[in-house]
C-alpha cells in the first residue's frame, strides 16, 4: 500500500535492462495513477505545479516495466525502459554516469541521441542520414576487413576491426527500429529452449 498522505513521494527510476539509476522524481496519487494507466512515468513537477510526463517534449519516455514499493510505503523504485537520454542535458542519467559494465547499452543510447538531435558534425548522424543501403554497405566493408584481419596474427588490428563491425551493426539495428536487447532476447530464448529440449 502506497502512503500518499504526505503528498509527494520520491520515485527512483532505474533502467530495467542495466540496473543503472537514471533519475529521481516525485509522484502524487494522480501522477501514480496516470503512470499506471499509460505505462509511462509521470511525475508531479514541483516547479511547474502540475503533472509532467517524462518525455512529453523530447519524446524520451520512460516505459514502465515494473514498480516496487518500499517497506514503509513512502517511496517507489520504478524499473523502466528509456526511449533515449534521460537527462535534459542529453546524458544517460541525471548524474552523467556511464556504466562501463553495460557500455553497449550506453553506446546504443548515444547513437539514438546523435541521430535524434541531427548533430551535423556527428559521423553517426551523417551515416544514418544516408539510409539503409549505405549503412549496410559500410557494415559489409567492416565485416570483410574483420575477416581479413582474422587470418593474421595482429591482435590489436583484429580487435579494432571487431569493434568497428559491432559499432556499425548497432547503427543498422537502430535504423531498422530495433535494439541490442531484441537480439539478446532471441539468443536467450534459443539458449533456454535448447536446454529444455535436451532434458
Amino acid at each position: 500500500m502506497i502512503n500518499f498522505k504526505k503528498g509527494l513521494i520520491p520515485s527512483i527510476i532505474q533502467d530495467a535492462k542495466t540496473d543503472k539509476v537514471l533519475m529521481l522524481g516525485y509522484m502524487n496519487q494522480e501522477a501514480y495513477k496516470k503512470s499506471i494507466h499509460e505505462k509511462k512515468v509521470t511525475f508531479y513537477s514541483r516547479s511547474k505545479k502540475r503533472l509532467w510526463t517524462k518525455g512529453e517534449i523530447s519524446k524520451n519516455y520512460l516505459f514502465i516495466q515494473k514498480i516496487l514499493i518500499d517497506c514503509d510505503g513512502d517511496s517507489l523504485l520504478i524499473k523502466a525502459e528509456p526511449a533515449g537520454p534521460v537527462c535534459h542535458k542529453g546524458t544517460d542519467t541525471c548524474w552523467e554516469e556511464i556504466n562501463k559494465k553495460n557500455f553497449l547499452f550506453y553506446l546504443e543510447s548515444l547513437i539514438y541521441s546523435r541521430i535524434k538531435k541531427k548533430q551535423k558534425n556527428s559521423y553517426i548522424y551523417q551515416l544514418s542520414k544516408q539510409g539503409i543501403n549505405k549503412i549496410s554497405q559500410k557494415l559489409g566493408e567492416e565485416a570483410v576487413e574483420l575477416i581479413i584481419e582474422s587470418k593474421d596474427d595482429n591482435k590489436n588490428l583484429f580487435l579494432n576491426e571487431s569493434a568497428d563491425l559491432l559499432f556499425h551493426y548497432l547503427i543498422l539495428l537502430h535504423k531498422k527500429g530495433f535494439k541490442i536487447q531484441d537480439v539478446i532476447n532471441i539468443l536467450e530464448n534459443r539458449h533456454f529452449h535448447k536446454k529444455l529440449r535436451n532434458i
